[in-house]
């Protein structure tokens, strides 16, 4: 579903996910109240969602959605490259942050990737949490590095602990530790931070 308040810009998104195999545009919206009222009925799987929209934001939709559509992801599509749209946008539960410059052969990329449960950032948007360190993985021991990686890829508490043979509640343990170590404050944010430093060449040690 594409909720967007310029008609030119979800009729070209829209035109890019029906092209791609396995992949349909089931509504649109170009406002907060449309986009909640379309998304209820028709629950979509990924939602990309403009920050600007005319009667409030992309956060909104995001946040009200959660309660009513859970396993729904959200992806951001957005003109605004700042820290403070990304966060806000990250602290809603985005699966993803795009420019509006990005070409359309990544946009159903990205599309795709959410929908098959990954976490991703455009290649050119900048994080910077705030850390007490260049890198904010530097105090984490390897138990919790392992469990930053496996997050990195996707996997549920349960996955982890199942990967690293511990049990789920020691796996929340180290999460609740790295998050404070890296200064960040959800799961969420650990997937996009991890995505973020493999798309700029990162890799952990």
């Amino acid at each position: 579903m594409i909720i967007d308040d310029h008609e030119v810009v979800r009729r070209g998104i829209a035109e890019v996910v029906e092209r791609s195999d396995g992949m349909t545009v089931v509504a649109e919206a170009a406002s907060v109240a449309e986009g909640l009222r379309r998304a209820n009925l028709v629950r979509p799987q990924v939602l990309l969602v403009d920050l600007q929209l005319p009667d409030g934001t992309g956060i909104d939709i995001m946040t009200s959605l959660k309660e009513t559509l859970p396993d729904a992801r959200a992806i951001v599509l957005t003109s605004f490259d700042d820290d403070d749209a990304l966060a806000a946008a990250l602290e809603a539960g985005a699966a993803a942050y795009l420019l509006k410059s990005v070409r359309g052969a990544e946009i159903a990329d990205v599309v795709r990737a959410v929908a098959a449960g990954r976490t991703l950032l455009d290649e050119r948007t900048v994080t910077r949490h705030k850390a007490a360190t260049d890198d904010p993985t530097e105090h984490l021991t390897p138990s919790e590095n392992k469990v930053l990686e496996l997050i990195g890829e996707g996997l549920s508490n349960r996955e982890i602990g199942e990967r690293l043979g511990v049990a789920e509640k020691t796996v929340k343990n180290h999460i609740t530790s790295l998050l404070a170590k890296m200064g960040l404050q959800r799961r969420t944010q650990v997937a996009a931070w991890v995505a973020a430093r493999k798309n700029s060449g990162w890799r952990n040690s």
